[in-house]
């Protein structure tokens, strides 16, 4: 993988997704990331999807290019071993990520008595500490009642966990922030990162809030189409379903000249009083638009609209099943090099991604796969925490420690 983030290295006790993610974002830039479990695999080992022989695509999915330590976390021998890793005292270590509640061994305060500069990212739910997940915050966020069907007026869910991914994504960037603070000023801390927090601040960011307090506005259902600006689902003649969009005044003139329905654009102009060069009066203007665009989109086949869309610069997609991307998306395929299909240990050969971001000056390294629970449990254990043979053999006999092997 890339080596920029060579010798670093973070310790994750984690579930679900956010500080999975968090780890696997920093491991595949270089980091080495050792994710402890208990014995037996932790809360999502087993969380679906899965294969039909049970194994967990979900948990291979997000533990991408780590090291995994298996360890009884009920006894005091294995809350050591735990401990000391995470406080293990070279320069780039120290740095633990976790979404586990605080505890009594497990929280800073303990951990931070072992090493003065110990850096934890801490992903709640609730700043408060309250239980919650991606699904009951989003519930709160005001999007549900802003998704799904114009005329539906109950609340409609996403299954994309927005919240999670951008909270994953924000622990990796704190632990890369409070990294290079303790190399400038040699200190560590603890961040604590809420699921509400990343939420309602993206609510706010992107307008919502203020819309409410200072316009006065509650934001509508619209279905597919898009809010302040043109944007629209069609069918064509073969049956397909698309996206079209023209935010910027570009996209608009593109659209506009890939159609040749200049003169009916024109019209609805002269009908409405509207300029349909202004990306709000195109938002007004939907429904005349969209009467021009239905009938000439379902007079062609995907293939034509397609030659066409493109050769004028049309901004546009086809919706796609998750099938339909795997075999005809060129995007998501080997072809992309942010894919490589790779083996995973117990499941197989299947397409999977690495890192999203492009380094000019770094060669792309194909994605490792996620490790087996306890596969590394004796390099961990020798290399990491310096124990002997023999001890390591003691420690598994006496069941605190296990391997894959003996699974």
């Amino acid at each position: 993988m890339y080596e920029l983030l060579k010798d670093l290295r973070i310790v994750e006790g984690s579930a679900f997704v956010a500080a999975p993610l968090g780890g696997m974002t920093l491991a595949q830039l270089g980091a080495d990331v050792i994710r402890f479990d208990p014995i037996g695999g932790g809360l999502d080992y087993r969380r679906w999807p899965v294969t039909r022989q049970g194994q967990s695509l979900y948990w291979a999915g997000l533990n991408k290019g780590k090291r995994s330590i298996a360890v009884d976390l009920g006894c005091p021998e294995g809350k050591e071993l735990v401990v000391a890793l995470i406080a293990e005292d070279t320069p780039n270590a120290g740095i633990f990520l976790t979404n586990f509640p605080q505890s009594d061994w497990l929280g800073y305060p303990a951990l931070k008595q072992r090493r003065e500069d110990l850096i934890m990212v801490h992903v709640q739910g609730n700043a408060d500490g309250s239980s919650a997940v991606d699904y009951t915050i989003n519930a709160a966020t005001g999007f549900p009642y802003t998704t799904g069907p114009a005329d539906n007026p109950q609340p409609v869910n996403h299954t994309f966990p927005a919240w999670d991914a951008l909270t994953g994504i924000n622990a990796a960037l704190a632990v890369v922030v409070a990294e290079r603070q303790r190399r400038i000023a040699g200190s560590g801390q603890l961040i604590s990162l809420a699921l509400s927090d990343i939420a309602f601040s993206m609510v706010g960011n992107l307008g919502y809030l203020a819309e409410v307090q200072v316009s006065g506005e509650e934001r509508p259902s619209i279905g597919n189409r898009l809010y302040g600006a043109f944007g629209h689902h069609f069918s064509t003649r073969d049956g397909h379903e698309i996206m079209l969009v023209a935010i910027t005044r570009r996209q608009w003139r593109n659209l506009v000249a890939a159609t040749g329905l200049e003169q009916e654009f024109q019209q609805v102009e002269t009908q409405s009083g509207l300029d349909l060069n202004q990306e709000g009066d195109r938002y007004q203007a939907t429904d005349a638009i969209t009467s021009l665009l239905e009938p000439w989109c379902v007079r062609h086949d995907l293939a034509d609209l397609a030659s066409i869309f493109d050769a004028h610069g049309v901004c546009w997609g086809p919706y796609r099943t998750f099938s339909e991307l795997v075999r005809q998306d060129p995007r998501c395929s080997a072809k992309n090099p942010v894919f490589s299909t790779v083996r995973q240990p117990g499941i197989g050969e299947y397409l999977m991604p690495g890192s999203p971001l492009r380094f000019a000056a770094e060669q792309r390294q194909p994605p490792r796969p996620a490790p087996q629970l306890g596969a590394d449990t004796d390099e961990i254990l020798s290399t990491v925490l310096g124990l002997s043979s023999a001890a390591i053999g003691d420690l598994h006999d006496r069941g605190v420690v296990a391997g894959h092997y003996e699974r």
